[in-house]
């Protein structure tokens, strides 16, 4: 064990004793876990099946949902009396601490106002720059220069590659509120087995553009509708070593976005109408989840979600798979789209290639590009939204009880 920061020690004999094995064994997670899953769901929660760390109560017009990660957990209800039955009763099987309204989260800032909800990264950012000793640099305008190909075999090896791995594994997490990092922290996580010098530059510039803005974030307007909308997109034989495609979608709800991926295929497509396809697969299956999670918080979605794709072929397939030299050799899971238009989950749609959002994640893009796509995701940074706290009146009015000021 580690001594505890802050914590002097007079006496060189003295030791610490482990009263708590919540972080020190390997199966504490999990029997905590199992510990507080059979709690809730006897006090009357449902575990999601979507995403089993999502638990939800009805009993009335009483709501209330709780998403719990490890020993925190975030508590969202439209009536406070809920919120206090709750923690009546964790606190007679849990020693439990109420740290009030959400506003810090697992790195996740969060300001909240009548308007709606941001969620940022600030201070994650700044320790990463901090960390890196890049606090005081020059910012870029772009995370990835837009003609860089990055190669396995070119450059030289790095002698201790634990920085750069550490780095990307920090910038991975960062992208969770960051789509537009996300394309190029995705391109650099595939070099860590053996990372080179210009693998490290281009980190160090992924670093740069998030110094232009490190509380950018995202904006979630309590006016928005409830309609699921996707982008989808590849970027044909990107890979210089395995000519493979990359695969990116993002998912608005309404105006808000609130899913994305960039990943590299995992098979190689022999046309670009082929790599746009299993880009179309890729996103009908998160639509598809995501129905399921919105069921889960008791959100109707009647209509089918709107699918958005900028190659014609990849359409016409989809509609009507009757191209038999074209798509014999594709995979039976890609197919899967063909069954949800049938069912009327989804319905596709063209889109030009100037408005295809999901370019932000398949390639790098130039400023002027990267810039006119994030006006459309609408990033906000954190200085854009304050809050103040006041006082609760036993039932949560349609907006949270926050003013701008």
């Amino acid at each position: 064990m580690k001594i505890p920061p802050g914590y002097l020690i007079k006496v060189k004999d003295k030791v610490c004793k482990l009263k708590r094995s919540l972080y020190g064994l390997k199966q504490a997670s999990r029997q905590c876990y199992a510990k507080f899953s059979s709690s809730l769901i006897s006090f009357g929660f449902i575990q999601s099946r979507a995403n089993y760390s999502l638990f939800t109560k009805q009993v009335g017009l009483s709501f209330i949902a709780l998403l719990a990660y490890v020993d925190d957990i975030v508590v969202a209800p439209n009536y406070s009396q809920a919120v206090l039955d709750l923690k009546q009763f964790l606190d007679t099987k849990f020693k439990i601490k109420d740290l009030g309204s959400l506003k810090y989260f697992l790195g996740l800032e969060i300001a909240r106002n009548p308007t709606g909800i941001q969620v940022c990264q600030c201070k994650y950012a700044l320790d990463i720059l901090h960390d890196s000793g890049l606090l005081g640099c020059k910012s870029s305008s772009t995370p990835m220069d837009s003609n860089l190909k990055l190669s396995k075999d070119e450059g030289i090896l790095l002698q201790d590659p634990t920085l750069y791995r550490r780095l990307i594994g920090r910038l991975l997490y960062l992208t969770i509120i960051r789509p537009d990092l996300n394309y190029s922290t995705h391109l650099l996580s595939q070099f860590m087995a053996a990372p080179r010098l210009p693998h490290l530059q281009a980190a160090y510039k992924v670093l740069k553009y998030a110094k232009n803005s490190p509380g950018q974030g995202l904006f979630f307007p309590s006016s928005s509708t409830c309609h699921l909308t996707a982008y989808c997109d590849s970027d044909w034989a990107s890979c210089p070593d395995t000519r493979r495609s990359t695969t990116g979608y993002c998912v608005f709800l309404g105006h808000s976005l609130i899913s994305w991926k960039s990943k590299k295929q995992t098979t190689i497509s022999r046309s670009s109408a082929e790599a746009k396809y299993q880009s179309m697969a890729a996103a009908s299956c998160e639509i598809v989840w995501l129905k399921y999670l919105l069921a889960d918080l008791k959100v109707p979605h009647l209509k089918p979600a709107t699918l958005y794709c900028d190659n014609q072929v990849a359409l016409h397939i989809a509609a009507n798979p009757i191209f038999h030299e074209r798509t014999k050799h594709i995979e039976l899971d890609c197919h899967l789209i063909c069954d949800k238009i049938q069912e009327g989950t989804i319905s596709t749609t063209y889109a030009p290639s100037s408005s295809q959002l999901a370019d932000l994640l398949t390639k790098a893009l130039p400023s002027p590009l990267l810039s006119s796509f994030l006006l459309k995701i609408e990033p906000h940074s954190i200085d854009q939204l304050y809050y103040i706290d006041t006082e609760d009146s036993g039932e949560f009015p349609p907006n949270p009880p926050y003013t701008l000021i």
